[in-house]
């Protein structure tokens, strides 16, 4: 009997042989075996306890920051939408956001903003969602995660709540050392008082600096590369001359080096092939070796 056959109850929604391209901003890959969208933290932590360990388990967040590969995804993978992922609450007088994992992180820096809360600006250039920052330490322009966050909480693979203050993180640039088997459902994060109307400026800013020096209307995800220390990743990707150049639909951005884009019928290995190709060769030419930071889950067609 297959394994589907006998899944656990949940009051969230199972969903057998989906299509992930829809939800990734790449627009590709295959099915997920399941794809199971639980109602709220209970939900998942009771499905998880109840589906055998052998059953490998995916997260996938808004989809920004992802490959799925043509060849779909094995076991589960789980979303965390609607309303119990998606919310965020302001701890009145201490300066504090209560936020769902579901949540954009535009959304987060929108409310923090509005609630007087300075010091999660940054997150407005960041296009993912509250989950996928806290397993990476997303940051960018000077500012990261692990200087706002306060404290984080999650299911494990075994159905357990774990709770991590920041220290228990020890994060590093885009790296986390909590338990990878954790899928991140809430979080507090702190910053300081300002007036709502500057804090919005500065949001401004850096969504306008975003749509300037980023291909944010096209099929993509944020950086492809995480920046080696002491050097720029979309510097190394435009001195190797892959800036504009193709491979199948898949290309690197003209407008920022460090950009994937799917032209429009590219497919994940497309996309795929042409990042390792840019390794290779910023390797060859430089002696320097890229990490991937866009996440690659799933198998190959």
């Amino acid at each position: 009997m297959n394994w589907r056959d006998s899944l656990p109850k949940a009051r969230g929604k199972l969903l057998i042989d989906e299509p992930l391209a829809p939800f990734t901003w790449l627009r590709v890959g295959g099915s997920a075996e399941v794809l199971f969208l639980p109602a709220d933290e209970d939900d998942l932590a009771a499905f998880l306890r109840a589906m055998p360990a052998e059953i490998p388990v995916n997260v996938l967040g808004v989809g920004s920051n992802v490959i799925v590969r043509d060849g779909g995804v094995e076991g589960v993978v789980v979303r965390l939408a609607g309303r119990s992922f998606g919310e965020v609450h302001i701890e009145s007088g201490q300066g504090r956001l209560v936020t769902g994992a579901g949540v954009p992180d535009a959304v987060l820096a929108r409310a923090a903003a509005k609630a007087g809360i300075a010091g999660l600006e940054f997150f407005a250039g960041i296009p993912g969602s509250v989950g996928g920052a806290l397993a990476m330490n997303a940051g960018c322009y000077g500012a990261e995660t692990a200087e706002v966050l306060v404290l984080a909480w999650g299911v494990d693979r075994a159905g357990e709540r774990r709770i991590l203050g920041v220290a228990d993180f020890a994060y590093g640039y885009r790296h986390s050392k909590a338990p990878g088997n954790i899928i991140w459902t809430g979080a507090i994060f702190t910053g300081h008082a300002d007036e709502g109307s500057a804090i919005a400026a500065r949001i401004g800013e850096i969504t306008s600096r975003r749509e300037v020096t980023q291909p944010i209307r096209e099929k993509t995800g944020g950086s492809t590369f995480k920046n080696p220390p002491g050097h720029s990743a979309w510097r190394l990707v435009d001195e190797a001359g892959w800036r504009g150049r193709s491979r199948g639909g898949a290309m690197f951005s003209d407008l920022h080096a460090n950009f994937l884009i799917n032209t429009g019928a590219a497919s994940a290995a497309d996309l795929e092939d042409l990042g390792e190709a840019v390794r290779a060769d910023v390797a060859s030419k430089f002696g320097i070796d890229l990490e991937w930071e866009i996440k690659r889950i799933g198998k190959r067609g």
